[in-house]
C-alpha cells in the first residue's frame, strides 16, 4: 500500500501557504497504521533500543506501538505540568515564543539505548529538544525515527551527527 496516499493534505493550515500533512487519515485505517508501525520496526530493530521516547502528543501514536513491537519501554516527553513525579525539562525557542518538554527524571538510566520516535520532522526543534532531554539524563540516543519528514524545512540539520530515519519524505 502506498502510505503517502493515506495522508490527507490540507492547504492553508495552520496558516496561509502551508500544506499540512494530516496523518489522522492514515491512523484510522487499520491496515495502513499497521504497515506504518511494521515499517518503523523494520527500520529500527537493528538499533536495539531499550527505550522509545515519544514527544507529546503524536509521538505517542508512533512511539508506543513501536516500543511494544520492539519489546522496549516507552517514555513520554510531555508539555509542562503533565507529569506527576519529579521531572527534568528543556526549554526551546519557537518562531514566536518559547516552549518546553519534560520527562520524569527517573525514566532513563545513564547509558540506556534510546530511540526517539515522532510523527513528523519539520524544522527539528521538538526532536532536538527531545535529544537534549535524553542526554541530560545520560541516555544514549541511538536514532530518531519519523513517520513523515518535510525535507524542504531542513530539520535534519539540527540533528547533525545523529541517525535520522523517516518513512515518508516530502
Amino acid at each position: 500500500m502506498d502510505l503517502k496516499q493515506m495522508i490527507r493534505i490540507i492547504p492553508d493550515f495552520p496558516k496561509s501557504g502551508v500544506l499540512f500533512k494530516d496523518i489522522t487519515t492514515l491512523l484510522k485505517d487499520g491496515n495502513a497504521y499497521a504497515q506504518t508501525i511494521d515499517s518503523l520496526v523494520g527500520m529500527s530493530r537493528n538499533l536495539e533500543p531499550e527505550l522509545i521516547v515519544g514527544p507529546e502528543a503524536r509521538g505517542f501514536v508512533a512511539g508506543a506501538p513501536l516500543a511494544y513491537a520492539l519489546k522496549a519501554g516507552f517514555v513520554p516527553a510531555r508539555k509542562p505540568g503533565k507529569l506527576p513525579a519529579k521531572v527534568v525539562s528543556y526549554e526551546y525557542e519557537l518562531e514566536y515564543g518559547v516552549d518546553s518538554l519534560e520527562i520524569h527524571e527517573d525514566s532513563i538510566k545513564p547509558g540506556q539505548r534510546v530511540l526517539i520516535a515522532d510523527d513528523l520532522l519539520a524544522t527539528g526543534g521538538t526532536a532536538s529538544s527531545t535529544v537534549k532531554l535524553v542526554e541530560k539524563l545520560g541516555g544514549l540516543v541511538v536514532g530518531l525515527i519519523f513517520v513523515i519528514e518535510l525535507s524542504y524545512l531542513d530539520g535534519r540539520k539540527m540533528l547533525d551527527g545523529y541517525n535520522v530515519m523517516s518513512l515518508l519524505r516530502y
